[in-house]
């Protein structure tokens, strides 16, 4: 394996667990506590807070914002421009009128499962899961949690179709299964919220 590519431009905490093969880009910033996996991508521009995990061959575009704690599972691609948020109930001051600061509130993070890809521009707001294998289309706000393999598309974002692992939407063969046209791998619809892979 090739060690972490890291651009003189970027601003990366001394005590960053940084694994094999990962690149951080020009301008982006990684903050102290966090653990990036083998072959992680953290694009130019992008933020990472204190303490969040990225599993191993994930892809974190341009300008992506990852607020802390959130943790991202292996193969999770975060599309440009992106915002995992974390105050639930933000506000800059108190009700005394004082500032708020780091004990004044308790972050709230998102979690993104195995294989998931969040699209350019969307927002997941915390405390939110998005399910492995899930797909949330460009410019969606996701307020809750998300099933895996769901499309998931809108303000709020709801779920619109299935996809599978391949990422393209399923085709519907009747009485719960469907069928990926891209793979020919088959899946089952167990309930309104549950779609599971078919075993060869």
């Amino acid at each position: 394996m090739s060690s972490p590519r890291i651009h003189a431009t970027s601003d990366v905490a001394a005590d960053v667990e940084i694994g094999d093969g990962s690149s951080i880009w020009h301008y982006a910033q990684v903050r102290e506590n966090c653990v990036l996996g083998e072959n992680v991508i953290v694009g130019r521009g992008a933020y990472i807070g204190t303490g969040v995990h990225v599993g191993s061959n994930s892809k974190i575009q341009n300008y992506a914002l990852l607020y802390e704690p959130a943790l991202l599972e292996a193969g999770v691609f975060i599309g440009p421009g992106v915002i995992l948020t974390n105050d639930e109930y933000p506000r800059a001051i108190n009700p005394d009128g004082s500032q708020k600061n780091g004990s004044d509130w308790e972050a709230k993070g998102v979690i993104i499962r195995e294989g998931a890809s969040i699209g350019a521009g969307s927002i997941c707001v915390a405390p939110v899961e998005i399910g492995a294998w899930s797909l949330v289309a460009a410019g969606s706000t996701v307020t809750k949690n998300v099933p895996a393999f769901a499309l998931v598309a809108g303000v709020p974002a709801k779920r619109i179709r299935w996809v599978g692992k391949a990422g393209v939407p399923l085709t519907d063969d009747g009485a719960g299964n469907f069928t990926c046209p891209k793979t020919g791998a088959r899946y089952f619809q167990r309930d309104a919220n549950t779609l599971a892979e078919v075993e060869k």
